[in-house]
């Protein structure tokens, strides 16, 4: 729509003149916004992109369609979208890219080709348990998160702990495994906004922590209803969320400055 594009030309301008911004949730495609950003100014990027359903994802909120064509037309999508960030991502930055069984697997090759096999570090199951089950196989009740890193010598990291389990340690913190076990969102949550795909905050709050410096940078370029910025800005971390939906955009924008009453005021350094 126009108005979408003249926003997102305004995005650019604003990328293109500000150097390293932050605290800002633009409308525009992850594409055509990742050149623009600041080289190595990224600590964390948290990508939750459409999960090629092959559908369009609907909510009293919003909606937006989740239609490749074909897995390799969405692999062609995503690693453009991958290989045009890295130049903005810090040496010490982790990178998260947020999946499901329908393309976990490819992804990974993917992310493997772009970064190198040793710039794995984790493959961390969000085991959510609500939805549906189907008589014809186990049921699917979980979604991928491929966390890889650019130097494996030097990425930041700081081991989220979680309540222990075991009889043994009652009342005591361990560190947290690779399967994450945090509720999705049912209908009666207070925190849900009526945006497709909103994941949890407890999720992105952990990964927050865990994954970037305090006073370090988020990036989401798929940012949906915000999750992920809310999280950072409570956390004492930068944020810049990117969307190609104006719904989303705002519905963000409102989500961050409820977390942080001056989001909309001038970031540090600018």
């Amino acid at each position: 729509m126009p108005e979408e594009r003249c926003a997102a030309d305004g995005a650019a301008r604003q990328l293109a003149s500000a150097g390293e911004v932050h605290g800002k949730v633009l409308l525009g495609d992850w594409l055509d916004l990742a050149p623009r950003l600041g080289p190595a100014s990224v600590d964390f990027l948290y990508a939750d992109p459409p999960f090629n359903t092959g559908g369009v994802r609907t909510d009293r909120a919003g909606a937006f369609a989740d239609r490749f064509g074909s897995t390799a037309g969405y692999i062609a999508w995503l690693g453009d979208r991958l290989r045009g960030t890295l130049p903005a991502l810090r040496p010490s930055a982790l990178l998260l890219v947020h999946v499901d069984w329908r393309t976990s697997h490819r992804v990974r090759v993917l992310l493997d080709e772009l970064l190198g096999a040793d710039r794995f570090v984790n493959h961390l199951v969000w085991s959510y348990g609500l939805g549906g089950s189907s008589p014809r196989r186990f049921a699917r009740k979980h979604d991928d998160l491929l966390l890889y890193c650019l130097e494996p010598e030097r990425y930041w990291f700081s081991p989220p702990m979680v309540p222990a389990t075991s009889r043994r340690m009652a009342g005591r913190q361990k560190k947290a495994t690779d399967v994450l076990r945090i509720p999705s969102i049912n209908n009666m949550a207070g925190e849900r906004t009526g945006y497709p795909t909103q994941k949890p905050l407890a999720l992105l709050e952990l990964l927050v922590r865990a994954c970037c410096p305090p006073g370090g940078l988020v990036l989401d370029p798929c940012c949906g209803s915000g999750t992920a910025l809310v999280a950072a800005a409570r956390h004492g971390r930068r944020w810049l969320g990117i969307d190609s939906s104006a719904s989303a955009v705002a519905l963000a924008r409102r989500r961050v400055a409820e977390a942080t009453p001056d989001a909309d005021g001038p970031s540090p350094g600018q």
